[in-house]
């Protein structure tokens, strides 16, 4: 059930429409309860998994429908169809609850079950329906994958070949699936949570699905185990949902390229660098000045270590010098700062005056592929636009 919200979740975090599950969670809720409150009228006991899947299925589909109407015929905005589409229903089951807990008390259990989630009542043949339609759903995704991927970034095209109907559909199943495991109060955290984590892994659409199922699945089985095991009897359910919320949240922080953590890492570096090379920059302007030697306070001695270890500043008896590889550096930073400040003016049309800025920040972050462009572009010029002398590139040193 985890997997196969994952998996469906995808597609619904891709399209940006992660309240979908939320409605389509509330808006099978009457549908569960008037297959229970039938099956106490009818003595339904001996199909009721299916009566209730059959309910829920029907239930979601009327609410997708009904907001579906509201956005396109009434030019309801979406949220606004959305929210009321999920408060009408749930309103619904919920006044068909009180219905049932007075007339079929035993079965008004079952309610609580699919409200909140359940997983320690389900039998044999819970099993063999909720696995039947995870295959459809895991062989649907498989042989469609082209056609979910066209529906993902190109929609209007897509509606024309009736994926948008297909997908919806696939959403209400989705949704049916779930309801018995993490409720409807809780499903839609199954449609957000693992791709939420998975996303901040990967930008490529099967790894995407693929980290999500994982994910899906982890939670799933970590959230049944541990309601199983931990003597404080937590709820199968809204443990699943706790589980995948902390994977999600662990994967916003730590994530090797997207985390918050690994940015803040790269931005304290990149920060250091800028420190680093603008200093190197003031020493290289020193030196053209002919204050080779530098004295001991000019050059800050966390720098001083630092540009001695890569070979950029030497030790001499009356201070210090920049070496053959320092002063290149310096001369190429220097380089891209002025280069940068011909292309503002010469092709954006920018003032002289408005350009020094952009280049202290530009100068930190042009690859050698970009100078190269830049080169070819300007002409490979010889002064900037302040009539200061642009290094030529046999003085500099790339990056590296």
């Amino acid at each position: 059930m985890c997997i196969v919200s994952a998996l469906v979740g995808v597609v619904v975090f891709v399209r940006k429409q992660t309240l979908v599950g939320e409605m389509l969670s509330h808006a099978a809720y009457p549908g569960v309860v008037l297959a229970i409150i039938l099956a106490g009228v009818f003595n339904w006991g001996g199909v009721l998994p299916l009566a209730i899947l059959t309910g829920a299925a029907l239930s979601a589909a009327l609410g997708l429908y009904c907001m579906n109407r509201l956005v396109r015929s009434i030019r309801v905005p979406n949220d606004a169809a959305l929210c009321g589409v999920l408060t009408l229903f749930f309103g619904v089951g919920i006044v068909f609850a009180s219905y049932a807990q007075h007339q079929y008390p035993l079965l008004y259990r079952q309610i609580q079950a699919y409200l909140y989630g359940q997983t320690a009542t389900m039998t044999d043949s819970h099993l063999f329906l909720y696995a039947g339609l995870t295959l459809a759903v895991v062989s649907f995704l498989f042989f469609f994958y082209k056609e979910l991927l066209m529906l993902c970034f190109d929609p209007n095209f897509s509606k024309s070949k009736g994926v948008e109907a297909l997908y919806l559909t696939l959403v209400v199943v989705a949704v049916v699936i779930g309801i018995r495991c993490s409720g409807v109060v809780l499903l839609s955290a199954m449609f957000i949570a693992p791709p939420t984590a998975a996303r901040q892994f990967t930008h490529h659409l099967p790894w995407i699905f693929i980290l999500s199922a994982i994910f899906g699945g982890v939670s799933g089985f970590l959230g049944t185990y541990l309601s199983v095991v931990l003597p404080v009897g937590l709820p199968t359910g809204p443990t699943i949902v706790l589980i995948a919320g902390a994977l999600a949240l662990l994967s916003l922080l730590f994530a090797p390229k997207r985390g918050v953590v690994a940015r803040y890492v790269r931005a304290h570096w990149f920060r250091a660098v800028q420190r680093e090379e603008n200093l190197l920059k003031t020493l290289w302007h020193m030196s053209l000045k002919g204050k080779n030697p530098l004295q001991t306070k000019q050059v800050p001695l966390l720098a001083r270590k630092g540009f001695q270890r890569k070979g950029w500043l030497i030790k001499e008896k009356e201070g210090f010098a920049l070496t053959t590889a320092g002063s290149k550096r310096g001369a190429q930073i220097v380089r891209l700062h002025r280069l940068w400040e011909v292309y503002l003016v010469n092709s954006l049309g920018l003032g002289v005056e408005r350009v020094h800025k952009s280049a202290e920040e530009m100068e930190h972050i042009l690859t050698p592929e970009l100078e190269e462009r830049l080169t070819r572009l300007l002409g490979d010029p010889k002064h900037d636009p302040h009539e200061q002398p642009i290094p030529a590139r046999n003085e500099a040193i790339s990056h590296g």
